[in-house]
């Protein structure tokens, strides 16, 4: 391979982590606007899907032409998101914002186990100690917490919380799969349509209020859509590029976000162990760019 080529590689794999990283911070919003939106845990990612759809229609429209028919890998991805944003809005509603989005990102260690396992994407050993160093982080940033004002249950929400890392981590080795064949917005357009009626039936059945009651929960709907457009686009769109589970620990900045914006907004405790945590997440994410390099041969464009 040329040097110029290698120059390339490198610049495609920087763009792609920047994409991960900014997907990550925009995706930390949504916690807070999940409470803000004043419906149902599953009514609130409904709307999320709807407000979203439109604008991901057009995109997939000027990028590749006609929308066609969903791939069996996006109906896949779809029905794995209906229930982590099921089960992360009901973590929300139950427990911190930074406890729920710091238990749903333990996601990392179940797709670098499943990449490893059964993708033959064999990890080095300071990937592995830089998946430790970041998890150990949002540990940290979840433990000793007194929550504010806003816990519910927080050991029920704890629970969806740690469930949702489940659905997120198979729906981001179904992502990552499908952006082998596909391009981004097309993927997350037909992951949408799937998953929007499930979360509307979802929330019918649980006796949610489905519509907000005030134009600032509607504003928190519409920007929930904007969210997932500019996040989880930008996320899908760099998963194209870098290995399942390196991109499954870029995305652990989100917790740092979700912590500090949780701390601003809500009054919910931060002290110096979450701030240390949020340190060692960072800290992880960076070892882990580190450790997954290899030469540029080595490396698929």
């Amino acid at each position: 391979m040329t040097d110029a080529a290698g120059v390339q590689l490198r610049s495609d794999r920087w763009r792609a982590v920047a994409a991960l990283g900014f997907g990550a911070c925009v995706i930390g919003f949504s916690g807070i606007l999940v409470r803000l939106t004043g419906t149902g845990p599953a009514a609130g990612g409904f709307w999320r899907l709807a407000f979203a759809l439109p604008l991901l229609a057009l995109m997939t429209r000027g990028a590749s032409g006609p929308l066609g028919r969903p791939s069996r890998i996006a109906l896949i991805a779809g029905l794995l998101f209906a229930g982590d944003l099921g089960f992360w809005h009901y973590g929300v509603k139950y427990t911190s914002v930074a406890n729920a989005t710091v238990l749903s990102n333990l996601a990392p260690v179940v797709v670098t186990a499943f990449a490893w396992i059964f993708l033959k994407q064999r990890p080095k050993a300071a990937f592995l100690l830089a998946v430790a160093v970041a998890v150990a982080g949002v540990w940290l940033m979840a433990a000793g917490r007194s929550g504010g004002a806003h816990l519910v249950n927080e050991p029920l929400g704890d629970a969806f919380s740690i469930g949702t890392a489940l659905w997120y981590a198979f729906y981001f080795l179904a992502i990552s799969e499908g952006r082998k064949t596909e391009g981004a917005s097309r993927l997350m357009f037909w992951s949408g349509v799937v998953g929007a009626p499930i979360l509307l039936v979802a929330a019918l059945l649980l006796g949610e209020l489905i519509a907000p009651a005030t134009a600032a929960g509607w504003a928190a709907c519409v920007a929930l859509g904007l969210v997932h457009v500019a996040g989880q686009g930008s996320i899908a769109w760099g998963m194209g590029r870098l290995p399942t589970a390196t991109a499954s620990v870029v995305v652990l900045v989100q917790p740092v976000v979700a912590t500090w914006l949780g701390w601003l907004l809500f009054a919910e405790a931060l002290g110096p162990m979450q701030a240390i945590g949020a340190a060692a997440a960072l800290i992880g994410v960076v070892l882990a760019q580190w450790a997954s390099r290899g030469p540029p041969d080595a490396q698929v464009p």
